[in-house]
């Protein structure tokens, strides 16, 4: 399997797999100096942990942090990154029914047809905690950009056909769908609620801000900035 990396100056390679003893990602690029530790990464990763309210998958994953390479004495030394977390709550007996059975809307059957095999548990590579990686990447490059003055907030903007409209960055945390609009909050999670039990899902849209860009990022044909945002999201799942 190709394209399991992003990134040219700042390039992260996740890997692992949902049943797998762990995931990780190795950063390549991260500046030597910088001030990290395991509890800045920990920090980003408890917001994405797993179990965390009712309304999100009911795993329950610690998500404990390693840091294996690059950083000494609470900075990066300008060498490879190398993250890992470990998988403590996986149920692989619960797939066993539908091993032979490809899920709609799942990655069972190109897996299959592209590479001949699969991972069954839990969707293996495709899994969404392929996103660990990403998250605890993430963590390194947030404090580089916050040290250049840029800073980015991401929130939920909407579910369903509700839309949060009252922003307030400060009350974002106060709810499990992270939404700055309590009002809408409170909605969103009654939605979430009610078709789940009817044994279905709904969708949303996540708004991301980023304040203190410098002008001229991007390039003006293939690499526009867009289209490598594009591309990053895209990949999620």
């Amino acid at each position: 399997m190709a394209a399991n990396s992003f990134g040219r100056f700042f390039r992260i390679t996740t890997w692992g797999e949902s049943h797998g003893p762990a995931l990780g990602v190795v950063v390549d690029g991260c500046p030597a100096g910088l001030e990290i530790c395991a509890e800045d990464i920990q920090y980003e990763l408890d917001r994405r942990r797993p179990g965390q309210s009712r309304i999100t998958t009911q795993r329950k994953e610690a998500d404990a942090i390693e840091i294996l390479s690059g950083v000494f004495d609470g900075r990066t030394l300008g060498t490879p990154i190398s993250m890992m977390v470990r998988n403590t709550d996986a149920k692989s007996k619960s797939y066993e029914d539908i091993k032979d059975v490809y899920r709609p809307g799942h990655a069972d059957f190109t897996y299959d047809e592209k590479y001949g095999r699969r991972d069954h548990r839990g969707g293996g590579r495709s899994s969404a905690r392929e996103t660990v990686g990403r998250v605890a990447a993430a963590a390194i490059a947030k404090k580089i950009l916050n040290s250049h003055g840029v800073t980015t907030t991401g929130y939920v903007k909407q579910v369903g056909d509700i839309v949060a409209e009252d922003i307030d960055f400060d009350r974002i945390e106060e709810n499990p769908v992270r939404c700055p609009d309590p009002q809408a909050a409170k909605r969103m999670i009654d939605l979430i609620e009610s078709v789940r039990k009817e044994g279905d899902s709904v969708g949303g849209t996540v708004e991301v801000v980023s304040r203190g860009l410098p002008t001229g990022l991007g390039e003006p044909v293939f690499s526009k900035l867009d289209a490598d945002l594009a591309r990053a999201l895209m990949s999620i799942g």
